[in-house]
Order: C-alpha cells, then structure tokens, then sequence
C-alpha cells in the first residue's frame, strides 16, 4: 500500500546551482519554440519521476499561484 505523498516546499536539491547550469545549457542555441518544447519534455520527465497524482496537482496550483514578475501581463481569460 503506497502512502500518501505531500509537496515537498523545503530545498530538496543536491546540488542546485549544477542543474540550473544544465538547464542553462540545455537552452544554448535554441529557438523559443525549441526552448519551449524542452521545457515541455522535461516536465512530463520530471513529473514521471514524482508520479505521485497529488503531489503533481499541488505542485501545479502552487506554481500557478506564484506572482507574475513585474512588467509581465497575464494572459486574457478564456
């Protein structure tokens, strides 16, 4: 029986700064469209990783309950 997982919110990196310099190389020479496309790829990779359908929701609706950076617009309601 698998337990129920919660959202981690404490660090929970290894090694941050390496990963961010990773993903800042993973971008090198890309177009907005294929930098667009590998973020997409390596969120369903990384959500495979967590798995766990809660986790994924919360983690979802806290991303999406962050403040947007000033000067940036939110997109029009559908």
């Amino acid at each position: 029986m698998k337990l129920p997982t919660a959202m981690k919110t404490t660090l929970n990196f290894q090694d941050a700064d390496t990963f961010y310099e990773q993903l800042l190389d993973a971008h090198q020479g890309l177009t907005r469209e294929q930098s667009e496309l590998l973020n997409a790829r390596l969120i369903l990779l990384l959500a495979n990783q967590v798995g766990d359908a809660q986790v994924l929701r919360d983690c979802v609706q806290a991303a999406a309950a962050l403040p947007q950076p000033p000067g940036a617009t939110a997109p029009a309601p559908e």
